[in-house]
């Protein structure tokens, strides 16, 4: 199954959020956690949707960033000042990044741009989010579990996406929180989303895969469950293999990072579907991939 909207993945889990850029409610009964940080402007859907469902925020006791991606911790400081006792878990590298006051003036500009394209009625100011900040509480690494009520959240370093990304893993729920570390979901296909690193990219497809999941949840176009979530998989790391070729291919033929870019970009975007990512956004993850890729090839 597809889960695309907000809603019920499971009993204990559920998407919050919209397709385009969506975080998850893990309630392991006496508390609640929050997977993801999406971006600013999911703020008043999340709160619509979190008092349709009578979740009382006090239940909420950790919110969890798989990376530091701009567009994954957007919400992050408008909780923090309406819930005080929201504890902010991430990697050791996303708390360096986000302590960067560059990355968190970078991240304040990305989410005002899509706020401003999503939702031009609602500003930046009028979500409290003043002088953005994000300061990690809780780090966490490699084996790590964190404790979710009666669910566990097993942590897994999972760089490639970027060099601070973590994925989460539920057992009890056989659920792989995966965030971008196994790609997008691109119509019938899926992005890869190797900006840092190939080599690591590849190696924690297999780390995720290994755990055999039965439900695998990005931030960005749902969650999949059975033999979707099987198929996902199975076409990720079949991607992350031609998109290698393909970065290479073309960066070898144009030596040009910016044409390279531009070239890959346009042809991912003409068979993307309404509701994907930005164009401006999908060039930033190629932009990435094509970068490390002429890096590689300038050392050989």
């Amino acid at each position: 199954m597809i889960i695309d909207q907000p809603g019920k993945v499971t009993d204990n889990i559920t998407m919050l959020g919209k397709k385009a850029s969506c975080v998850y409610l893990l309630d392991g009964g006496e508390a609640c956690a929050i997977l993801g940080g999406g971006l600013a402007y999911l703020i008043p859907g999340i709160e619509g949707q979190l008092a349709e469902m009578e979740i009382d925020p006090e239940k909420i006791k950790q919110l969890v960033i798989q990376h530091a991606h701009f567009d994954h911790c957007g919400i992050v400081p408008y909780f923090k000042k309406k819930w005080p006792w929201l504890e902010i878990v991430a990697s050791a590298k996303a708390k360096t990044l986000l302590s960067t006051p560059k990355v968190a003036a970078s991240i304040e500009k990305f989410n005002k741009r899509l706020l401003d394209e999503v939702l031009p009625q609602v500003k930046f100011g009028d979500l409290c989010i003043e002088n953005f900040h994000i300061e990690v509480e809780k780090v966490v690494g490699d084996g790590d579990t964190l404790q979710c009520g009666g669910l566990r959240m097993q942590v897994l370093e999972t760089p490639g996406h970027s060099t601070c990304s973590i994925s989460v893993y539920v057992p009890e729920e056989k659920a792989m929180f995966a965030s971008d570390a196994a790609g997008i979901a691109l119509g019938e296909g899926v992005f890869t989303t190797a900006n840092s690193s190939f080599d690591q990219y590849q190696a924690s497809l297999e780390k995720i895969f290994e755990y055999d999941p039965e439900i695998i949840l990005a931030e960005h176009q749902g969650a999949r469950t059975g033999e979707d979530c099987r198929k996902f998989m199975r076409i990720s790391r079949q991607s992350a293999r031609e998109m290698r070729e393909r970065v290479e291919s073309s960066f070898a033929r144009t030596g040009d990072i910016g044409r390279s870019t531009d070239e890959i970009t346009t042809q991912l975007m003409a068979s993307a579907p309404d509701g994907f990512l930005p164009a401006w956004v999908v060039k930033l993850v190629v932009g990435g991939m094509v970068y490390q890729t002429s890096r590689r090839v300038s050392k050989v």
